[in-house]
């Protein structure tokens, strides 16, 4: 491969990373809530957790002592990887057979793609999940080419730590299966390679899968929690019109001459299992019923780079040759007028008049009620004010409450804004409800004094002696219910905690 045609690549990967490191040292508004709960799993390693595999938290655990944990430390990889994300799809649109205008085209689409944009914002393991996705239809592009077994057992590691990092990376093997059965490539696994690579895969998934086990299936029961009651608006319309939407609206016949050019075009071929990378994910989403859209966005990196390979051999008139720059430069111009809508670039009020200009109302999947932040943004606000507020509480306490006192919340993210923020406050660690903090129990404590924020009084007072409110913290910007919280303190629990727990369990 010569430099001129890696160089577009190259430079609009650098570009991206430049454009979210400047987010993140100039704006950014604060966490993400799963940022927070991510770093207080961090300081708890497993070999899994209630709500995900463990891959992205120890890679967490990894950098958090080199990197520290200012807001740009966390989101330092975001971005890399978002960047790698885009030199990867230009380096499969090569492996298509693309020149220039293509890698532009694949690349811009890749950057600029709003869901990309989401998960190069904060730390998670959705972006991982892209990165996995898009670098394994390389791997792939040049097994079909060259079958080396060296190539499938790579694939296979690659495979393996993207089940660690997302169980939806089964999707990803379901598809590279069926696109080689379902194609003239299934000669290929008349070998052992393709075997030995799958076998590499479920390996490095096993201790996931043996810790569920030794834990009664906590993943298994948070998955169907969250699509019958968190995503249970979501409806198979939803999941297909949202496609339309979250790779900017622009790109959807960039994406779709991508699928095409891969089910049909003869040049395509040698390429066909890889439109099955979509088409199989895709039906498991629809049959899903309750599916997110953005639960298929890690495959769109694959039909950008085929979509550009489509465009640009589209053997146009001379005088019709003008539509394929202008098309990238739509491309371009519609993705950074929606960029702000997907990374926290404009101060929060200029934000907000930008996407009433632009008409955009607040969204959420999760069917909550939302003020003038879609919930993405609104979960950035909030959480060191709520830390404040109840180590306010914490330190009024007499010194006989405050050496058995436990602090309480019913969702991991206020739980682990106690944790992170309150670390220097003086709080002491959380307890919670929420998936892993319900699973790591009450740590001890008696309920002989339990600070409880966002409680309801009058609940709490059928199971405490005295239940005493203690103030309310609010929040501008933040979620509606996650503002107005009441903190209140609650003396002598009249079932032990230990005993109460088990009852107390959300795994959503």
């Amino acid at each position: 491969m010569r430099w001129s045609d890696f160089a577009p690549a190259a430079i609009i990967a650098v570009l991206t990373l430049a454009l979210h490191l400047h987010t993140n040292l100039w704006a950014g508004y604060g966490f993400f809530r799963d940022e927070l709960y991510y770093m207080v799993c961090s300081d708890n390693p497993a070999f899994g957790y209630v709500d995900q595999p463990p891959l992205s938290i120890l890679i967490l655990t990894g950098l958090r002592p080199i990197l520290g944990d200012s807001l740009f430390a966390i989101r330092l990889l975001p971005a890399l990887l978002h960047a790698l994300t885009v030199l990867m799809t230009g380096l499969l649109a090569l492996e298509f057979g693309a020149r220039r205008l293509a890698v532009v085209l694949a690349t811009v689409a890749a950057a600029l793609s709003p869901i990309f944009l989401v998960a190069g914002t904060f730390y998670s393991m959705n972006v991982i999940e892209v990165v996995v996705w898009t670098t394994a239809a390389w791997m792939m592009a040049r097994i079909l080419r060259v079958p080396r077994p060296r190539r499938w057992l790579l694939l296979g590691l690659l495979l393996g730590f993207g089940l660690e990092n997302k169980i939806s990376s089964g999707w990803l093997l379901a598809g590279l299966f069926f696109g080689l059965l379902l194609t003239q490539h299934r000669r290929l696994l008349r070998s052992i390679w393709p075997w030995a690579a799958g076998g590499v895969a479920i390996i490095l998934f096993a201790p996931f899968v043996i810790w569920n086990a030794l834990n009664n299936w906590p993943h298994l029961e948070f998955m169907r929690n969250a699509a019958g009651l968190k995503y249970s608006s979501q409806t198979p319309l939803t999941f297909l019109v949202g496609q339309l939407i979250i790779n900017n609206p622009i790109a959807v016949p960039l994406w779709l001459a991508g699928l095409f050019w891969l089910l049909f075009a003869k040049r395509a071929a040698l390429f066909r299992p890889l439109a099955f990378v979509y088409l199989i994910p895709l039906l498991i989403l629809i049959v899903n019923w309750h599916s997110k859209p953005e639960y298929l966005a890690a495959s769109y990196g694959i039909l950008f780079a085929a979509g550009a390979v489509a465009v640009e051999s589209w053997n146009l008139p001379r005088v019709w040759n003008w539509l394929k720059p202008v098309y990238l430069t739509a491309i371009l111009a519609t993705g950074l007028m929606l960029s702000p809508l997907a990374l926290p670039v404009l101060p929060v009020e200029s934000y907000i008049r930008y996407a009433n200009a632009l008409g955009m109302q607040p969204m959420t999947a999760e069917g909550k009620r939302l003020a003038q932040l879609p919930q993405f943004y609104a979960d950035m606000f909030g959480w060191e004010e709520k830390a404040r507020a109840v180590a306010s509480v914490f330190r009024a306490l007499p010194d006989s409450d405050k050496v058995d006192c436990a602090v309480i919340a019913e969702n991991y993210g206020r739980c682990a804004a106690m944790d992170v923020f309150g670390r220097r406050l003086g709080l002491p660690p959380a307890i919670g409800l929420h998936n892993n903090y319900w699973l790591w129990g009450p740590r001890g404590h008696t309920g002989r004094t339990v600070i409880v924020l966002g409680g309801n009084q009058a609940d709490l007072e059928t199971r405490f002696e005295r239940v005493e409110s203690a103030g309310v913290v609010t929040c501008q910007y933040c979620m509606p219910y996650e503002d107005s919280l009441a903190i209140l303190v609650c003396h002598t629990v009249k079932t032990p905690l230990a005993e109460l727990w088990p009852r107390l369990k959300h795994y959503e």
